[in-house]
C-alpha cells in the first residue's frame, strides 16, 4: 500500500527503537510509536515496562476468506520471554498491563494458556518436560472454564520453569483472538487501524465488543490514518 521504491530510510524507520532479535517478517507496528523520550516519559510518571519477543510470520497478513471464523487457519509464532518478565507480570496483576500492539498481547495472553497447562486442577494435557510450549488455535475456547486465575496460571508456569531450571521460555504460539474471547492478563492494548477482512480486526472487536465500530467510524470521519505508518489508539478492554 506504499505506491514507491524502496528507500534507504526504510530500514530504520520500519523498526522499533527497542528491537533485538532478528526473525519476524514485520515490524510489530504499534511500538513504531515509541521513541527513548516517550520511554523517559513514562518512567517519570511511574509506568513500568517490559518486553517480550514475538516473531511475527506471514501467516499474520492471511486475509479471513472463510465465510466462519472455525475455516480460517492461523499460522503458528515463536515467543520468547524471560522468567524475570514472568514474574514481574505476576507482581503486577493488580495493575493496569497494557499490550504495545497485537503480536505483545497475543504473547501475554498465550502465557496464561501455557500456565494453565502446568496448573494441578488443569484439565488440558500438560507439557512438563517440554520446554517449546504451545498454544493451538481453538485451545482457550475449547477450555474456558475460568477457574484458573491469571496469577495461579503464571505462579504454575514459573514453577514449571524453575523446576526445569530455564530463565526464558521459548514457544509457540497459534492463538486467535476474536469475538468469544475474554482477555486473562492484559487490560488494554495500544494498537494501530488495521484493514478489513484481516484477523487483527477481529481481535480489536473480541477485546472491546461492537464498539469497534464506533472507533473506526470516528477514525474515518477524521481522516485517521491506517495500517503500519498509522494513527495508534488506546483501547481498554470490555471485561
Amino acid at each position: 500500500y506504499i505506491k514507491r521504491d524502496v528507500d534507504e530510510t526504510d530500514a530504520e524507520r520500519y523498526q522499533t527503537v527497542y528491537a533485538k532479535h532478528n526473525g519476524s517478517v514485520a515490524a510489530p507496528t504499534a511500538g513504531l510509536h515509541f521513541t527513548p523520550e516517550i520511554f523517559s516519559r513514562l518512567k517519570e510518571k511511574n509506568i513500568q515496562t517490559d518486553f517480550v519477543t514475538l516473531h511475527v510470520g506471514a501467516g499474520t497478513f492471511k486475509p479471513v476468506n472463510a465465510e466462519t471464523m472455525e475455516n480460517h487457519e492461523m499460522h503458528a509464532e515463536y515467543i520468547d520471554v524471560t522468567i524475570e518478565f514472568i514474574e514481574n507480570l505476576i507482581l503486577n496483576l493488580n495493575n493496569t498491563i497494557v499490550a504495545v500492539g497485537t503480536t505483545s498481547l497475543r504473547t501475554i495472553e498465550s502465557l496464561y494458556w501455557m500456565g494453565v497447562k502446568q496448573s494441578p486442577v488443569s484439565n488440558l494435557q500438560s507439557a512438563v518436560g517440554n520446554p517449546e510450549l504451545c498454544v493451538s488455535q481453538w485451545e482457550p475456547y475449547e477450555n474456558d472454564d475460568n477457574t484458573i486465575s491469571a496469577a495461579d496460571a503464571l505462579n504454575a508456569l514459573l514453577k514449571w520453569m524453575k523446576k526445569n531450571k530455564l530463565n526464558r521460555l521459548v514457544g509457540k504460539t497459534q492463538i486467535l483472538i476474536a469475538p468469544g474471547y475474554k482477555p486473562k492478563i492484559a487490560n488494554a492494548l495500544i494498537t494501530n487501524f488495521h484493514q478489513p477482512q484481516s484477523t487483527l480486526l477481529l481481535l480489536v472487536s473480541a477485546l472491546i465488543g461492537e464498539g469497534w465500530k464506533s472507533v473506526y467510524e470516528f477514525a474515518l470521519e477524521n481522516n485517521y490514518r491506517f495500517l503500519s505508518y498509522g494513527d495508534g489508539n488506546l483501547l481498554f478492554f470490555n471485561r
